[in-house]
């Protein structure tokens, strides 16, 4: 089975839930802590052994091109201060993978900057990861994925359950076969669901294995809910020639970070994780929450 060396991270949204900071900052380059929210997907990518990470952008983005570039002269004033370890890291940063940015062109949807990597993805399989949401856990989300794709060799989705039914809403549920242990074969995706209407509690959502199939069923399928090319319409599409299957991930915590509750707990639960500053934010915390 053909081993999955590119990445797709789909970075053109106007990040509307987090304005007006986003109005000058991409969503995806949004802290937590001291690290933004983009490098956390690229770092599970590169350790489930991704190569070449596809970025797509839009207009005002130019950050994250930067972030992920080399910086000579900040790099030449660290060694001369001798901040060894903040210079190593920032080169790590610039060295992590093959870093290729396009811009995004298009009807709206989450399906169209999948279909404009098409000229650079080829005639391979390939994976998909959204630039605001991941799941904390070892082995990475993505390489779970991976090895149950090389097993069936059919696009695989990886799985999350959600706890809230209220917040089925914003994902898109799966109509659920089981396989064996946390392996389902997909009889249907619902985008978005009414909390009443949704299949299951499990999102099929966040990390992506398919196959080069996906482009012609994009191309071909018509505008979805809002008149967007939805890619879920397209994986929807492509059980037509086979099953669908998703990976339910059950090592590792889920983190969405595309609005700004979910945002601000998850950095919280990255600072009480740090050693440095961890016991000093859970002691600043107990005493806020007695005296607020």
């Amino acid at each position: 089975m053909q081993k999955i060396r590119k990445a797709v991270i789909p970075a053109a949204g106007y990040g509307t839930r987090f304005l007006p900071i986003t109005k000058s900052i991409p969503k995806e380059m949004l802290p937590l802590i001291d690290k933004p929210i983009i490098q956390y997907i690229i770092e599970e990518a590169v350790n489930s052994g991704i190569e070449d990470i596809v970025i797509v952008t839009s207009n005002g983005k130019h950050a994250i091109e930067d972030y992920f570039d080399n910086n000579l002269e900040l790099e030449r004033y660290l060694e001369a201060g001798g901040k060894l370890d903040q210079l190593e890291e920032i080169r790590r940063i610039a060295s992590m993978a093959n870093f290729i940015y396009i811009r995004q062109k298009g009807k709206y949807g989450n399906g169209t900057p999948v279909l404009n990597a098409e000229h650079i993805i080829g005639n391979e399989p390939f994976a998909v990861l959204w630039g605001d949401e991941f799941i904390a856990g070892n082995p990475p989300r993505l390489q779970q994925t991976a090895e149950v794709f090389e097993e069936f060799g059919r696009p695989v989705i990886s799985g999350v359950r959600i706890k809230k039914k209220e917040d089925l809403s914003r994902y898109g549920i799966a109509d659920l076969k089981p396989v064996r242990d946390n392996i389902f074969e997909i009889k249907n995706i619902v985008e978005k669901p009414k909390p009443e209407e949704a299949p299951s509690d499990l999102a099929a959502h966040g990390c992506y294995i398919l196959t080069p199939d996906i482009f012609d069923a994009l191309k071909n399928q018509s505008p979805g809910k809002g008149g967007e090319i939805w890619l879920v319409d397209g994986i929807n599409k492509l059980k037509e020639k086979g099953p669908i299957y998703t990976c339910e991930i059950k090592e590792g915590k889920y983190y969405d970070c595309g609005n700004v509750l979910e945002y601000l707990k998850t950095n919280i639960d990255h600072a009480l994780k740090r050693e440095d500053i961890g016991d000093e934010i859970k002691q600043y915390l107990q005493e806020t929450v007695k005296n607020f």
